[in-house]
């Protein structure tokens, strides 16, 4: 009979143990919640940002490059060169904090931090994306009605944000494909050479830039020839 007893204590003992797991697995499985995704009718997206002209060229430029995230390589399972591919994975529409993509450009360390083996993204280009996000992260197409003056041709005000939101993310260093165009001097000396005005506006011979992406408008085109005409001043 003592025998009888102890094992049923032993299988209630057991018993009691296995219940308890389960209820405290139950009890950590509750806690996980899901990341919070802007509900549909919400995602309106950001009136000042064009994702064809102000989101796409950021990814394209600086992450869709040959061993890192284009279609050939796509490094850890991430293909950035075009809205689908961009929103199919590490994108929470409202929610930057959860966006994996986000991470990986402000907080990650290590080999997890991108750009990788290039300078970190810009202020400005932050700001975009995280605007980008926090509407919806929604495509807006082509933006026909996109704000650009053909007047304003200027290095600081015009050419150097073009060359720096469609260009520096390949170009930026002398020994990179094609040279630098992150400071004045390289961006004139591929001007004044035809090679800038070459590639952007796809001339046979030369390749169309930006690589990957979409040409860059008439009015672009038309400020930096201007500003080349008058003869590439740094104002």
């Amino acid at each position: 009979m003592a025998n009888g007893s102890a094992a049923r204590r032993k299988m209630f003992t057991v018993l009691l143990f296995v219940l308890a797991s389960a209820a405290g697995t139950m009890v950590i499985d509750s806690c996980v919640h899901q990341p919070y995704v802007l509900p549909a009718d919400q995602q309106t997206g950001d009136p000042t940002i064009c994702f064809e002209q102000d989101i796409l060229p950021i990814f394209q430029s600086n992450c869709a490059k040959s061993g890192c995230h284009n279609a050939a390589s796509h490094e850890d399972g991430y293909t950035l060169d075009s809205y689908t591919n961009i929103v199919k994975k590490g994108i929470v529409p409202g929610n930057p904090a959860a966006s994996k993509i986000w991470e990986s450009v402000t907080t990650a360390d290590g080999d997890d931090f991108m750009p990788r083996n290039a300078p970190a993204l810009n202020a400005t280009q932050l700001d975009l994306i995280k605007r980008w996000i926090i509407g919806g992260a929604i495509d807006t197409g082509g933006c026909s009605s996109v704000s650009c003056d053909t007047t304003a041709f200027t290095y600081s005000g015009t050419i150097a944000p073009l060359m720096q939101s469609q260009c520096t993310g390949c170009h930026n260093s002398p020994s990179a494909s094609g040279g630098s165009l992150t400071d004045y001097n390289s961006v004139k000396t591929a001007a004044v050479s035809g090679k800038l005005v070459a590639v952007i506006t796809h001339q046979t011979g030369y390749s169309a830039m930006p690589q990957g992406g979409a040409k860059l408008l008439d009015c672009q085109i038309t400020q930096i020839k201007k500003w080349i005409a008058a003869g590439t001043p740094n104002n």
